[in-house]
């Protein structure tokens, strides 16, 4: 049988991950989207990868700016997650009303998140839908402490000890 694209995203519902917000800037307009698609790659050099949908805003303006920002999101933190999906909140500006910081870039970071990268694009991979990036973590700001938002079978969950 032939792995198709509903294949593999019903048998990747079973892969639990964290939740992030990838946010970015470019010519004065910042978007940002929620991903799940993010992870590190290398502690030296500070590495990490996303992969974007090419018909985002958001992968639009990385590949303009080269620049773009990772808000870890804790526990509790479902209506984020929801409004940079665009499932609550399909404003121009998803920003909008939120608490933001910036480190190094410039592009804006979730002040109510776990903790915050600021990231440089160093390698792209362009695939059909989608672009793959590999990026140098320039600095990082950790938040308040606590548990993450965790994704499983399109549904949130909290850690439990």
């Amino acid at each position: 049988m032939p792995v198709t694209a509903d294949l593999l995203r019903q048998a990747m519902r079973h892969w639990t991950t964290g939740v992030s917000v990838v946010t970015s800037c470019a010519d004065g307009i910042c978007h940002g989207m929620t991903v799940n698609s993010f992870t590190s790659v290398s502690l030296e050099p500070p590495l990490v990868t996303v992969t974007l949908n090419k018909q985002t805003r958001t992968q639009a303006l990385v590949a303009k700016s080269r620049v773009f920002g990772v808000t870890i999101l804790s526990e509790g933190q479902e209506a984020i997650s929801e409004r940079f999906a665009g499932r609550q909140f399909e404003a121009e500006n998803r920003l909008a009303g939120l608490e933001t910081f910036s480190l190094v870039t410039g592009v804006p970071l979730l002040k109510a998140g776990l903790v915050g990268l600021d990231c440089r694009v160093v390698f792209e991979y362009p695939m059909p839908d989608s672009v793959l990036y590999i990026a140098e973590v320039l600095a990082i700001q950790t938040g308040e402490p606590g548990w993450p938002l965790v994704y499983h079978n399109r549904a949130y969950y909290q850690l439990r000890r």
